[in-house]
């Protein structure tokens, strides 16, 4: 016991539950007791001190940060009812919300060169907020990754036959000859209007997340009539990675580059074109193009996950 508390004294601290709680009953003999320091002695004695003051800690903690916790919801519900009082009534004329909403129609095809006004609230007026919505579609395909991909390092043994077995249970629907022709025949058709939609967001209805999703519908039902081996051979983990990195990478830049020459008054030098053209609204189109491909692949990414564990085949 005296070179176990010699060791705890080095600093070997998971030997602090191996000590004595009080002098009086303890493991030490008098002999042995009588062996240590004075400053040796001090300690062990104040150890039982020590235990008791780090409680007291621990229990005033915990109810400081309960109480903490409950003013700071009450906190936050006053500002939301207060917020929701002095809303203006349905039906009613807020000027500091139409002065927002006027500004949009009147100099929207001035300021944005996009004719769909909707596409150039959210992509350049709006285009942080898409920004931090693109992210949170990359981080939710991730946190799935995470949660159901299959990885050598991190699922127990046998994992891809479980799998396997699942994937037996359902029915075959790449087997089944009129859902196979159907699904060949619907999907080039789904990802060209996709595409339409896609390119088109900025002239007219359509955009990078209705696109988006018409485009991964097109993945998940190519997927469905081949086999998922047919579609492996290029929706593969790598393009996955490659795609969505770079289109984030892509917003990231051009959009941060817009917002820093706005806020210091400076020319960015992109040209809007003109409006009602494809090859207009400045960055509205290649936006819209990064967004779609974010949107699609996450899609496909989650049906992919949830029905076998992988994206491509490949191990995460």
């Amino acid at each position: 016991m005296k070179q176990a508390f010699l060791r705890w004294l080095d600093g070997e601290t998971e030997l602090l539950g191996a000590l004595p709680e009080s002098t009086e009953d303890h493991d030490l003999g008098r002999s042995e007791l009588r062996e240590l320091t004075k400053e040796e002695r001090r300690r062990v004695e104040e150890l039982p001190r020590t235990q008791r003051a780090i409680e007291r800690v621990r229990k005033l903690f915990i109810a400081w940060y309960g109480l903490i916790a409950v003013l700071c919801c009450l906190a936050l519900m006053g500002v939301f009812l207060y917020m929701t009082a002095n809303i203006s009534r349905y039906g009613t004329e807020n000027p500091r919300a139409a002065a927002v909403s006027d500004r949009y129609i009147e100099k929207g095809v001035e300021e944005t060169g996009a004719v769909n006004a909707v596409a150039g609230m959210i992509l350049d007026y709006r285009a942080f907020d898409t920004l931090g919505e693109s992210h949170v579609l990359f981080t939710a395909l991730v946190c799935v990754m995470v949660l159901l991909g299959l990885d050598s390092k991190n699922t127990r043994r046998g994992m891809e036959d479980y799998y396997q077995v699942q994937l037996e249970r359902y029915y075959p629907v790449d087997h089944d000859p009129i859902l196979r022709w159907v699904g060949l025949l619907l999907s080039p058709c789904i990802m060209l209007y996709g595409i339409y939609i896609l390119l088109g967001g900025h002239i007219g209805p359509g955009g990078g997340f209705s696109g988006g999703a018409v485009l991964g519908t097109g993945f998940i039902i190519l997927a469905s009539a081949l086999g998922d081996g047919t579609a492996d051979r290029f929706l593969t983990v790598r393009a996955f990675k490659t795609v969505t990195f770079l289109a984030l990478a892509f917003y990231s830049f051009a959009k941060g580059y817009v917002f820093f020459t706005g806020a210091n008054g400076i020319e960015n030098h992109i040209p809007k074109g003109t409006p009602g053209a494809i090859l207009s609204a400045g960055l509205i189109l290649p936006l819209d193009v990064a967004v779609g491909l974010v949107v699609a692949f996450t899609m496909f990414g989650f049906y992919s996950l949830f029905r076998r564990g992988s994206i491509g085949g490949d191990s995460m």
